[in-house]
């Protein structure tokens, strides 16, 4: 191991021969790199734009055990996440992956026929977490509720229709975002050079030539095995990838909308028998209500936009379940992600395409990865690199389902830290890290480095100066709508842009001390 690395902007310095190659740094590429280092091997992984740039940053923020899958038959698809769960829950990101609970509200509007099926398959769900071995410490067993009980959990509910509730927990990421960052600071860690501004302009299976965004110099570097880890654009380097991409819309809203949400809530959507929109209170204090499952057609997007339609879709959907429900003025967000769905022969709807991934070899060597989803990155990444021990004999065993991440703890022991709260939030046992490195570059007091952007926007200078030193941040862009969500409001993010180019003048400075 190596500590210290450093995610770095650019190609300045980058080795002329590694290992392995790896494009695309969102969860799936970043997992990769990650694996790929802790066997032993040396790696470039590279992104043309930034970290979690694409759909790795547009989730729900949920970590699934699978439940929809079962439901549509695909089981090791099902099981596979519910051991993928159980793995970030307990061990690699303990910090990151929260117990959320999920509450269906029973009302006038759902046939008893949907609330005996719901309940099957939320016992079924039950025995996946016990096939994969997570404890009810983790996530506790599903219940049923009464009226009064649920009402206490969710207090905005309609209590008029409200016949009772059915409970049940699945994992919550603190920012997908911010796993994605994690994971690729702890391939750092192992000595894995990773470059963001590198875009591919030809690959093979044994070189890329990469050109440096920030300074239009282009590199060759060859290697024993190139992976692709692009999602929706992995056909841009590999023809034979046929995806049929859909896109999930959510809105964004304040608490205020909403009061008093304790749990997240689940309302089945009309017409079908598995689907729901959720309504999810996030860490920061917002809300998010989607989620949209519509087919995309043409040239794929740098930033997906939600339509219209997919936003009145959502309020509808939901309004049948509380008093007051958000209308278009509670919305102050929304956001977009596209699906990296493999084509399937014969099925139509996007929402029939199974999750599964699948791993490719282009007529010129290069391996692509695509398809799965953010809760079986880990999983992802370990079928690749052991579909390449052919390339690379000298690579050690897979190390990455009981390695943590950097930062991971047990919830007891984050608990008793005496670090500011948000951090540990976000940055586990590396909040001290993150307050030692901004007051060593800033020199400025705890009482201005942890202050708030303002009483709705919690991001502070500190954690914005670690993401320029540590975690390759560059720009504005990088802070607000990557390093941290404040984007994902146009508000907040104007209210927050003069901090963040405020860090990153400070953390341009050479270090100050004292």
């Amino acid at each position: 191991m190596e500590p210290g690395r450093r995610i770095i902007p650019g190609l300045a310095g980058i080795p002329a021969e590694v290992d392995v190659v790896v494009v695309g740094l969102g969860i799936t590429g970043a997992g990769v790199a990650l694996d790929a280092a802790t066997r032993g091997l040396t790696v470039l992984a590279v992104d043309a734009h930034d970290l979690a740039f694409g759909t790795s940053r547009w989730s729900s923020k949920l970590v699934h055990g699978g439940l929809r899958y079962l439901a549509q038959g695909h089981l090791a698809i099902a099981h596979e996440s519910a051991v993928e769960r159980g793995i970030l829950m307990g061990v690699t990101a303990p910090h990151l992956v929260h117990p959320l609970p999920m509450l269906t509200p029973v009302n006038d509007a759902m046939p008893r026929s949907r609330t005996a099926f719901t309940w099957g398959g939320l016992q079924a769900g039950d025995v996946l977490r016990r096939s994969a071995h997570t404890s009810t410490r983790t996530l506790p067993r599903p219940r049923r509720l009464n009226a009064t009980e649920a009402l206490s959990l969710a207090p905005a509910l309609r209590a008029d229709t409200l016949r009772g509730g059915l409970l049940a927990w699945d994992g919550q990421l603190e920012d997908d975002a911010r796993l994605v960052v994690t994971v690729a600071r702890t391939a750092a860690s192992y000595g894995a050079h990773v470059r963001t501004r590198a875009r591919v302009t030809a690959a093979t299976g044994t070189s890329v030539t990469l050109r440096d965004e920030l300074t239009g110099a282009s590199y060759a570097v060859r290697a024993r095995a190139v992976v692709t880890a692009t999602g929706v654009w992995a056909g841009d380097l590999d023809a034979q990838v046929r995806l049929r991409p859909s896109r999930g819309t959510h809105l964004v809203l304040r608490g205020s909308a909403l009061p008093h949400a304790r749990v997240a809530v689940m309302v089945p959507i009309p017409g079908t028998s598995a689907r729901f929109a959720m309504v999810l209170p996030q860490p920061d204090g917002t809300i998010y209500v989607g989620l949209t499952d519509e087919p995309v057609s043409g040239p794929v997007p740098d930033v997906p936009q939600p339509s219209q339609g997919e936003i009145d879709f959502l309020l509808d959907v939901v309004a049948s379940a509380f008093t007051t429900p958000p209308t278009r003025a509670d919305v102050v967000g929304a956001f977009a992600g596209l699906r990296p769905l493999l084509e399937v022969a014969g099925t139509d709807a996007t929402a029939d395409l199974s999750r599964r991934h699948a791993i490719l070899t282009s007529a010129t060597g290069v391996t692509t990865v695509v398809g799965g989803k953010l809760t079986t990155y880990r999983r992802m990444a370990q079928d690749t690199l052991d579909g390449l021990a052919g390339a690379l004999p000298h690579a050690g065993p897979c190390r990455t389902a009981s390695l943590p991440l950097l930062g991971a703890a047990a919830p007891e022991e984050l608990r008793r830290s005496t670090a500011p709260a948000r951090l540990v939030r976000r940055f586990g046992t590396d909040a001290g890290l993150v307050l030692a490195t901004a007051r060593d570059v800033t020199g400025l007091a705890d009482d201005e480095l942890l202050a708030p952007v303002s009483a709705q926007v919690p991001v502070t200078l500190a954690e914005l100066v670690f993401a320029v030193t540590h975690e390759g941040a560059h720009d504005v862009g990088d802070l607000l709508d990557r390093r941290t969500r404040v984007g994902l409001v146009a508000e907040d993010r104007a209210a927050a842009e003069p901090l963040a180019r405020r860090a990153l003048a400070l953390a341009s400075q050479p270090t100050v001390t004292g």
